[in-house]
Formats: structure tokens, C-alpha cells, sequence
């Protein structure tokens, strides 16, 4: 089985890392941290479960040690700040993206072949940033965002219902942020028929507006950004990835021409294999939809400028 490495052991990538054990993706689990100790302790804590939740996954933690993520077929990197109540996503740039990049350097030294998974926000950007600095071709660089904004928008779409989240298919595409993500309305549906016909025009409304601030209301309610969720949503595109899945997930990913746009890196539906992302699915958007993912994408481009700086 293959190797995945984590990178950050914060409440994100523990939460990652230990979804990723339970589903047993991999033989063996690498959790790096710079501060001393925390990885190691937090993979001890996890191996502690593992007669319990009865897996056979290997978890290894280590303080900046990227000899020991070596010849990893997958690196998810969450490291980083959180954001704190009233900061958004935007304001983290100055410090994560010398994280990030640092990251991806000293990763890549080690396993050249990886898959890169950025979960690290401003997300966007971040993933922009780990695709120029890496050198590596697109398909092998991935942001999360969207499969987590996606899993919120089907929460609070099938809390206007009264339904099984799982019942509930539904995407969100664009930014990951605040003002830049799109809820699809006219492609969510329950159990295949549009919600659209379900729902009134008011409770849609309020769904897409509750998903679009979905990370800043549990960063007012915990005092930091959420973890279970981000965690999760990590582990599934690690899983679509080992498993050689071809599973569609909305993904950031870069853009030459798909959806009108270039030289960016933005959430749309992506094919999700071995080599990282496979194909780009057109959605086909209508002339609204469109303007608001140039919108969106405008967006985008504004917070990458700060890289230059």
C-alpha cells in the first residue's frame, strides 16, 4: 500500500491523519510538525486506537524530520495559522505562504512523484503558490476546498429539508472564500430531483448564504477554524487519490482556458485518480453563473497579487 505524509499535526491534519488510518489508505502515515513533540504525540494517541477501531495502519510522528516522509505516494499539507474570529481567509497570506512554500520544497526533496494536497488557506492561493513553486505538471497539485464547502452546502440543504445529508448531491464552485465560493443551486438535488422545485426561493437563498459563511460561523462559535470537517473532506480526495477512484469532486485546480479563465488556480469539478486530478468537468454554466465565477476568479487573482509582495 502506498505512503501518505501529512504535514502539520494541527487539529486539521490530526483530524486528516486520522480518517485516513481508519480507512486504512495507506500502510503507512507519516504526521510531521515543527514544534517538538506534537506529531509524535498525537500519532501515539492515534496508534493507541488502533486495536479499538481495529486498523493496521502504521502512524509516525516526527518533528521537521522530511527524511521521513520519503518516497510518500501523497503529501497533504495543512500547516499554517488558523484563522481566528473576525480574520479571514485573505489576511493569512503574509504567513502561510512562506509555510507553504517551504513545505513543498522540503517535501518534494524527499518524494518526488507525490500527489500535492493543499489544504493550508488562504487556499486559492495557497495551491497557486505550491503549483509555481514546485515546478511539478498541474494534475499533481490539488486544493481541498471545495469538496468541504460542497459538504456544507448538502449539511444545510438537507437541514431546509428535513433529509439525510447523504440524500443530498450538490457543489460549490470557485473560491474558497467568504464572498468568492458559488453554491450550484440549478445542479443540487435530492435523491435526483432538483431541490430547486423543493424548496423555496427563500429557504435556497438562506442554504447558499449559511454555506458561503460556513467557515466563519464555527471560527465565531470555536474560537478557531473547524477541523472535523476540513479533516474529513482532506481524507476523501487522499482516498479518491490512493484508490485510483475517477471520483468527481469539486477541486481547485488550475485553469488553461477551462471555464474561460487561465493562470489561476480555482475550485471546479475535477476527475480524481492515481496522477492527482484527470480531466476537468464543464458545467455548462448558464450567463449568470458564468459572471460570478469571473467574479469569483477576479477575486482570486487580487489575493495572488499579494504573492508578489
Amino acid at each position: 500500500m502506498s505512503k501518505i505524509t501529512i504535514v502539520g499535526a494541527g487539529n486539521v491534519g490530526a483530524t486528516c491523519a486520522n480518517v485516513i488510518a481508519q480507512k486504512e489508505l495507506s500502510s503507512e502515515l507519516v504526521l510531521l510538525d515543527v514544534k517538538e513533540g506534537v506529531a509524535e504525540g498525537k500519532a501515539m494517541d492515534m496508534m493507541q486506537t488502533a486495536a479499538v477501531c481495529e486498523f493496521d495502519t502504521r502512524i509516525k510522528g516526527v518533528t521537521s524530520d522530511y527524511a521521513a516522509t520519503a518516497n510518500s505516494s501523497v503529501v497533504v499539507v495543512t500547516s499554517g495559522i488558523p484563522r481566528k474570529p473576525g480574520m479571514t481567509r485573505e489576511e493569512l497570506i503574509g504567513t502561510n505562504a512562506g509555510i507553504v512554500k517551504s513545505v513543498v520544497e522540503n517535501a518534494l526533496k524527499h518524494s518526488p512523484g507525490a500527489v500535492f494536497v493543499i489544504i493550508s488557506n488562504p487556499m486559492d492561493t495557497m495551491t497557486y503558490l505550491a503549483l509555481k513553486v514546485s515546478g511539478l505538471p498541474k494534475n499533481r497539485i490539488i486544493g481541498m476546498g471545495g469538496i468541504l464547502d460542497s459538504s456544507r452546502f448538502k449539511y444545510y440543504l438537507s437541514r431546509a429539508l428535513g433529509v439525510p445529508a447523504s440524500d443530498i448531491e450538490g457543489c460549490v464552485i470557485g473560491g474558497h472564500g467568504d464572498t468568492t465560493m458559488i453554491p450550484a443551486t440549478r445542479f443540487a438535488t435530492y435523491n435526483g430531483i432538483p431541490v430547486s422545485s423543493l424548496l423555496s426561493r427563500e429557504a435556497l437563498d438562506k442554504a447558499v448564504a449559511d454555506t458561503m459563511v460556513g467557515g466563519a460561523t464555527l471560527t465565531k462559535l470555536l474560537g478557531t477554524s473547524a477541523w472535523y470537517a476540513p479533516g474529513a473532506a482532506g481524507a476523501l480526495l487522499v482516498e479518491a487519490i490512493v484508490r485510483d477512484q475517477k471520483k468527481v469532486y469539486p477541486c481547485c485546480v488550475a485553469l488553461d482556458g477551462e471555464y474561460g479563465q487561465k493562470d489561476i488556480c480555482i475550485g471546479v469539478p475535477a476527475v480524481i485518480g492515481s496522477t492527482g486530478w484527470e480531466k476537468i468537468i464543464d458545467l455548462h454554466l448558464n450567463a449568470e453563473e458564468q459572471a460570478a465565477f469571473n467574479k469569483s476568479a477576479d477575486a482570486v487573482r487580487s489575493t495572488n497579487s499579494v504573492l508578489g509582495n
